[in-house]
């Protein structure tokens, strides 16, 4: 099997049992919440409260897990080591869940650490965030922890909070807005009731922004996803694949051939049409300006096994072969000329290979009008025309 192929099964296999153990997390804990039935012979030895406990935080750990499995499919290595410490946490509420319900899972929680463990080296791209999405995030961190220190310290100010747990309930609801109305400060006290306030305000707030700056780059991926582009995940499974930057008239039989062939390829456009037609045909297209370095880092260049540029436009395909080149030194670049003039001025671009497909074309009609044995080429070269 080659690297690539193993490499990409593998990390499925990975991502497909973290996915597997978060499903089978959450069914357990939703089936005992309302079983009483124990089981084992550790059944006497575990209080009642542990076992509640245990079923109702392997749901949140499930979502969690999820969470966890969809970084993993992304490759990135904080979703490895978020999935390798909630396995074993899995496994433990599975085991104190003490029910034949969880048994699956603390098998399969099991299982998959080691699989993990043998897969580290497939999940080793970095997380990248903006700015604004980690003050997002800081800003709704540190929101509830105000609310609960505060909370906690103004105790004898509210009814209902005895403990931290109580009082990081209070600024859950209170800044999601839910308000069920167990927790309320006491009318007469001023800092009670200001307090309060600014957990709300503050609350609403941080919950807006860290929605729009960590949910919404996800949202946006899914339209642009329609739009014609490959999803992150797809991406990161790029290995020695060919990159076809630019599409038309010269680019759709390439296409075509490689699609055929089954060979794994990408196509750079910032043709919106041509990148929603292929992708209709199942291509992989990423929506870019080829002669830009981001669109080529995104469509992996520094792992491809060579480059392609064909496009009726020259002068444009010399400023794609110059990016390419300077982001890919080692590669092999194969460029088509529309004017046998420009030639030269490609290969001084940087392209190792440079066919005029006029000269081509005038050389295989003389080696056929000469005798030359080029017809089953040339009839296919027409046959592609038609």
């Amino acid at each position: 099997m080659p690297d690539n192929w193993h490499r990409i099964l593998t990390t499925r296999v990975a991502v497909a049992l973290a996915l597997a153990v978060a499903l089978l997390s959450v069914a357990t804990a939703i089936i005992n919440i309302g079983t009483d039935v124990v089981y084992g012979p550790l059944a006497p030895y575990i209080p009642e409260a542990v076992r509640d406990a245990a079923g109702f935080t392997g749901a949140l750990t499930g979502f969690l897990m999820v969470g966890s499995a969809l970084a993993l499919r992304r490759g990135l290595r904080v979703g490895w080591w978020a999935t390798l410490l909630l396995l074993p946490l899995t496994a433990a509420q599975g085991f104190l869940q003490l029910s034949q319900y969880s048994l699956p899972l603390v098998v399969l929680s099991l299982v998959t650490i080691p699989v993990l463990l043998l897969t580290r080296k497939r999940f080793d791209n970095s997380l990248s965030l903006s700015a604004t999405q980690i003050a997002a995030g800081s800003a709704l961190v540190g929101v509830q922890l105000y609310g609960t220190i505060g909370g906690y310290a103004l105790r004898e100010h509210f009814e209902g909070i005895d403990s931290i747990l109580d009082a990081f309930y209070f600024t859950l609801i209170t800044s999601s807005t839910v308000g069920y109305g167990d927790i309320t400060p006491d009318p007469e006290s001023t800092e009670a009731l200001l307090f309060t306030m600014s957990v709300l305000v503050l609350g609403v707030a941080s919950f807006g922004i860290a929605i729009g700056a960590l949910v919404g780059p996800a949202i946006q991926a899914r339209i642009t996803k329609t739009l014609g582009k490959m999803t992150d995940s797809q991406l990161e499974l790029l290995e020695d694949h060919l990159l076809v930057l630019g599409y038309g008239e010269l680019t759709a039989p390439i296409v075509d051939e490689l699609a055929a062939n089954a060979e794994p390829f990408v196509v750079v456009t910032k043709d919106q049409d041509a990148a929603n037609e292929l992708a209709d045909g199942d291509l992989a297209v990423v929506s870019g300006d080829p002669s830009d370095e981001e669109p080529l880092q995104r469509a992996k260049i520094d792992r491809t096994s060579g480059i392609v540029v064909a496009t009726n436009h020259d002068a444009h395909d010399a400023l794609t072969i110059l990016t390419a080149r300077q982001l890919a030194p080692d590669a092999r670049i194969v460029a088509a000329a529309t004017d046998r003039e420009n030639t030269k001025k490609l290969e001084r671009a940087g392209a190792d290979t440079v066919i005029s497909p006029s000269v081509l074309g005038g050389h295989l009609l003389i080696r056929s009008a000469l005798g030359g044995d080029d017809t089953e080429l040339i009839e296919r070269i027409l046959g592609d025309a038609e």
